[in-house]
């Protein structure tokens, strides 16, 4: 989830990140209204491709939905190879869960899979149960002063930071001064950099309700600043480079050094489950290693998890990921072709369609089921209040002709709120 979400409501002193009560009582409703129209908290079982059943019970009672919510841009949630690793993993193990920390014990297979991770994306490469654990240990250490030779940063959140990393604030202004800036506002950033000596930068990769960070200019300034960046890329992950290093390991060909690191999702493009952590130095995987309190305190994430990214990796090791990746491109061309957003032509999967009202958007994204497409009705805290719309996933498994059909449906039922057709060419309809 993406937080646009007011940093004071006039009820609050200055300084504080925390806001629940107003973003309850302002949400609420909306809340309400999608659950009760059956788009939140569905129940589904995987069909062919994208394909769904819809609800419980007999799949021959059920009615199936093309799913474009789900965020695994490369098809590979299905995977036969990622779930026979799972599979696999379990029976060698006999076992699913160890319940220790992994400062004491950890399964053999995990190690492989950060040697396999380490090497495909050419960094030191730690694993968590989900990216919100992996933030969650390393904001902290970042915000103490341990990753910039012991002098504490100004950290500086994107405004349009996702929640998984907004949510740490608190944690983070107990340590050292926060900020949050305009969304991909250089400018901004560069003035603070000037001002600071020491600077780090809280940002996506690619956000998840369309877009990206100006990595380019972000690199720029550290080269300038020397500004520490901490990129969650849990949206770009597998999407770019030869083996999947994703759209902001991509950017950075001679390594991450030691003022970058990387979190990103093993759930989404990857196509198994859990979280990491790309670090730079040798230095930086000790210290997390040690006092990273997710991977100090808890354990690791289940076998299965763990074999299922080593299936992963097999695939994201072979010609079929180049193949899946290319059919992916060829799936986002398709949607932009017939349909304009304000994504068009960014190479990223992610499609946001903007409605404007709450409670339309939500009948919307209701009439999209019935017509047999699931997609995403967004709306605050996730977006601005009165700025509603539906979120689309392509990913490289749709149909062709299932992506014509919603595009279809969607310009039935939708007006640019600025008065511009939404359509580029008349839609296909079958």
């Amino acid at each position: 989830m993406q937080q646009r979400v007011p940093l004071c409501d006039g009820n609050r002193p200055t300084g504080h990140f925390r806001n629940t009560g107003y973003v309850v009582s302002k949400s609420k409703t909306y809340f309400e209204a999608a659950h009760a129209a059956g788009l939140m908290a569905v129940h589904g079982r995987s069909m062919a491709r994208r394909a769904f059943a819809l609800g419980t019970g007999p799949l021959n009672n059920r009615p199936q939905a093309i799913d474009f919510v789900r965020c695994s841009y490369l098809g590979l949630d299905n995977h036969p190879i990622i779930i026979a690793g799972a599979i696999e993993a379990i029976e060698a193990h006999r076992s699913l869960h160890w319940s220790c920390a992994r400062t004491r014990l950890n399964f053999d297979l995990l190690a492989e899979l950060e040697a396999a991770l380490s090497e495909m994306f050419s960094a030191r490469v730690l694993t968590f149960s989900s990216v919100m654990l992996a933030n969650l240990g390393a904001l902290p250490l970042l915000a103490s002063g341990q990753l910039t030779n012991g002098r504490k940063p100004v950290v500086a959140f994107d405004r349009f930071a996702h929640i998984s990393l907004a949510h740490h604030k608190p944690v983070v202004a107990d340590e050292t001064r926060v900020e949050t800036i305009a969304h991909n506002d250089i400018g901004a950033l560069e003035r603070l950099c000037r001002q600071e000596p020491v600077v780090a930068y809280v940002c996506d990769g690619v956000y998840s309700m369309g877009g990206h960070s100006p990595l380019k200019e972000l690199r720029k300034l550290q080269e300038r600043y020397g500004l520490f960046l901490y990129i969650d890329d849990a949206h770009g992950i597998s999407l770019f480079g030869r083996q999947g290093q994703g759209f902001a390991r991509s950017q950075f060909p001679q390594g991450l050094g030691d003022r970058t690191i990387i979190a990103a999702s093993l759930g989404k493009g990857f196509g198994a489950s859990g979280g990491m952590l790309m670090l730079g130095t040798l230095e930086q995987e000790i210290l997390f290693r040690r006092y990273s309190v997710p991977y100090a305190f808890s354990a690791a994430a289940n076998l299965a998890a763990v074999g299922a990214a080593l299936g992963s990796c097999k695939i994201h090791r072979s010609a079929e990921l180049g193949q899946r990746q290319r059919q992916l491109a060829q799936r986002i061309n398709l949607f932009d072709h017939y349909l304009v957003t304000a994504q068009q032509g960014n190479s990223l999967p992610i499609r946001m369609v903007a409605i404007g009202p709450e409670a339309k958007a939500i009948a919307i994204a209701r009439e999209l089921l019935d017509a047999g497409f699931y997609t995403s009705v967004t709306f605050f805290p996730t977006v601005q209040q009165g700025m509603a719309g539906i979120r689309v996933c392509i990913t490289a498994d749709h149909e062709a002709r299932d992506i014509e059909r919603l595009c279809d449906r969607i310009l039935e039922k939708v007006a640019d709120p600025t008065g511009k057709p939404y359509a580029i060419n008349p839609p296909l309809r079958r």
